[in-house]
């Protein structure tokens, strides 16, 4: 069985956000059309999240210094806050999980992630911002310390393949695509439904993934 992996289609990757993809908002638009075609193909749909709360070296104001956005960023994906919130173009009744990565560290794969309750603040959840930049304590307690991985998650549902979309291609695409790959998932890249940040770099990207054993494929929309 198949599922679905949208990677961190969140307001902070797109236009306005803190850390930008040119062409991010209409990659979000172009899954939730994706999805509305092709939904009922795969066993599950799950979306991934950058979650940070203090990810140490991964903000390069963690050093008072610029980012060289290679290893070092801006500020981004705040747990709780309206950055790390999915783009409104992105069709969140698809959605059969979450998985929520990079509290406390870089984090580019969903791989990474754990299965969160992102958008539920419960009766008991704390209240204020923890971490030196703003996430909310209400956001940094949206995943339980025995939650799911979502290579557990995908295991218990007996998926054995995923197709990847989202953003982006040559940073948090790429590292979820060859850890599923070096995973065993068979792994497809709906190659013009994600973004890069660099156009080379993106090229790289997609070198490397098909190399590692994915297949690259691009969807073409019904007409009519």
């Amino acid at each position: 069985m198949r599922a679905l992996v949208i990677v961190d289609v969140q307001n902070d990757f797109c236009e306005g956000g803190s850390l930008a993809v040119p062409g991010g908002a209409n990659i979000a638009a172009r899954i939730s059309e994706f999805l509305e075609e092709h939904s009922g193909e795969y066993a599950a749909v799950v979306a991934t999240r950058d979650w940070h709360v203090d990810p140490g070296p991964h903000f390069a104001a963690a050093s008072d210094a610029e980012p060289d956005f290679e290893e070092t960023w801006p500020v981004h994906c705040l747990a709780g806050t309206t950055g790390a919130e999915l783009h409104p173009n992105l069709d969140e009744e698809y959605l059969d999980a979450q998985f929520l990565k990079g509290r406390y560290d870089a984090s580019y794969s969903a791989f990474d992630g754990q299965l969160g309750d992102p958008d539920t603040i419960h009766p008991n959840a704390p209240e204020g911002t923890v971490g030196p930049y703003g996430a909310t304590a209400a956001g940094a307690a949206a995943i339980e310390d025995d939650a799911l991985t979502l290579d557990e998650w995908l295991s218990e549902r007996d998926i054995d393949a995923i197709t990847v979309v989202g953003i982006a291609t040559d940073h948090c695409v790429q590292a979820t695509v060859l850890d599923a790959v070096d995973a065993g998932y068979q792994t497809k890249v709906m190659t013009n439904l994600i973004v890069g940040v660099s156009e080379e770099n993106s090229k790289a990207a997609l070198d490397e993934m098909e190399d590692a054993g994915a297949q690259l494929c691009h969807w073409v929309h019904a007409v009519g």
